[in-house]
């Protein structure tokens, strides 16, 4: 009853959102994003979804394949196209298979930045005759393994509706036991902050700080950690505050530039963590930054942290943009 009903609640979802797209009635918003972060959370959910599969995932990027990261586009929409995508490459696979992207700008001119989207996966394939019909609403192939998956039908050709009314493009190949190939064109209206935005960037540099972050949360630590490194910071993660309390200690004076401290942690917390490196008798325990990074957002709560010698708050959940700002100026770099 469970799968029926989460069936016929899907079917009626891409029902509604066809009808939509048919009859003109769906808005694209006209948002401030950057692709870098987009594609960063499509991947997030899309790796966990392979790999639960035993899919390998590669997404082929770098920084000159994105020259013009910050936008004007509809995220939702755009997670909504290659979510769809994606879950078509991850349900018509096999176990081992891979799913590769190739992300790269295809064409700058007066302001638009086309970016093309390469998705190949090494699933069933489907047969020239179903290829024909890939984009009709409901159209399901009947005469191999994929009548064995469940679906509504209506997820390429709501994609392709979406991405059409975005004026860009999509393009299948697939061969029958090899797999599919999805090229996806979309243009994008340059963002007229693009050049603020790469001003920011560099003038709050964390390039070659070694920071040590104090968070118990495994997600959260990941996170930071993934972030701060790909700014160019080395960071030593611990788990607790006796834990950095005795990283701190064992290391020489001036190896840490500054730390980041969560405040609700087991064993020892923040604020005793922080107590403890101010008390101990070596020049640097004095000066170095410590900043809070906590779900404690009163006003009470950050006058508690700087009042146990703490350098700066701030309070989850935190921007990478406010926390590079915060440590720049802490380190004064």
């Amino acid at each position: 009853m469970k799968i029926a009903a989460d069936y016929l609640l899907s079917l009626i979802n891409d029902v509604l959102q066809m009808s939509k797209i048919e009859e003109g009635h769906i808005v694209l918003t006209h948002e401030y994003i950057c692709l870098k972060d987009l594609v960063y959370e499509i991947e997030s959910i899309i790796t966990h979804r392979a790999a639960d599969e035993d899919i390998q995932w590669i997404y082929e990027k770098n920084k000159e394949d994105i020259p013009y990261p910050y936008v004007y586009g509809s995220s939702l929409h755009l997670r909504q196209i290659f979510l769809n995508i994606y879950g078509n490459c991850i349900k018509y696979n096999r176990p081992g298979g891979k799913i590769t992207t190739v992300m790269e700008a295809a064409d700058v001119h007066d302001g638009i930045c086309t970016y093309r989207w390469t998705i190949s996966d090494t699933g069933i394939g489907m047969s020239p005759e179903f290829l024909s019909h890939i984009f009709d609403p409901f159209s399901q192939e009947k005469t191999d393994a994929r009548s064995v998956y469940q679906g509504t039908g209506l997820g390429m050709a709501i994609a392709r509706g979406l991405i059409e009314q975005m004026n860009g493009s999509i393009e299948v190949t697939s061969q029958v036991g090899i797999g599919s190939v999805f090229v996806i064109t979309i243009p994008f209206e340059i963002s007229q902050e693009q050049k603020k935005d790469e001003e920011l960037a560099e003038k709050y540099d964390i390039r070659g700080l070694h920071l040590l972050a104090a968070e118990d949360n495994e997600l959260n630590a990941e996170i930071v950690e993934m972030l701060l490194t790909d700014d160019g910071a080395k960071v030593t993660v611990v788990k607790n505050g006796r834990q950095a309390v005795e990283h701190f200690e064992s290391n020489p004076p001036g190896t840490f530039d500054a730390i980041l401290m969560d405040v609700m942690m087991p064993v020892m917390d923040g604020i005793a963590a922080t107590k403890a490196i101010r008390a101990m008798d070596r020049a640097d325990a004095k000066i170095i930054p410590i900043i809070a990074m906590t779900a404690n957002a009163f006003e009470e709560d950050a006058k508690r942290c700087l009042a146990a010698g703490m350098t700066a708050h701030l309070a989850k959940p935190f921007q990478i943009e406010d926390v590079e700002k915060t440590i720049v100026e802490c380190c004064g770099k």
